[in-house]
């Protein structure tokens, strides 16, 4: 069994922060844990937007607090976000992510990340290995 607790891992190096600023997430499974995936408590900065393509992974986001909205770049539609929702990137949808009031998301990717993850230019991780 593994128990751990959020604020304490917002202590450690589970705790990725965004070079510019817009997000942090706190990795609270990753792959190694041996789950097949990972889950991640993420802030999303209130007037901040993200540019998101995960390309190599499948992620479920529910908004356990705060306000925003997703845009999917293909079609250029616009979902709001609010407690209580969830979206779910099951084609790898390149999206913007906004938040009007910082948002406090859970988030489970699959395959895991290892934790080492930063997004790249174009918005994705590298593939899991």
């Amino acid at each position: 069994m593994i128990v751990r607790n959020l604020e304490e891992c917002r202590k450690t190096d589970r705790l990725v922060k965004a070079e510019n600023g817009n997000w942090d997430s706190t990795r609270l499974s990753l792959a190694d844990d041996g789950g097949n995936c990972s889950f991640h408590i993420t802030r999303i900065y209130e007037g901040t937007e993200t540019h998101i393509h995960y390309k190599h992974h499948f992620e479920a986001v529910y908004c356990i607090e705060g306000e925003g909205e997703v845009e999917t770049l293909a079609d250029g539609k616009i979902w709001p976000i609010k407690p209580g929702d969830i979206y779910i990137l099951d084609q790898h949808d390149e999206h913007l992510l906004r938040a009007t009031k910082t948002m406090h998301l859970a988030c489970v990717f699959t395959p895991g990340l290892t934790g080492n993850e930063v997004h790249r230019e174009d918005g994705s991780y590298a593939p899991a290995e």
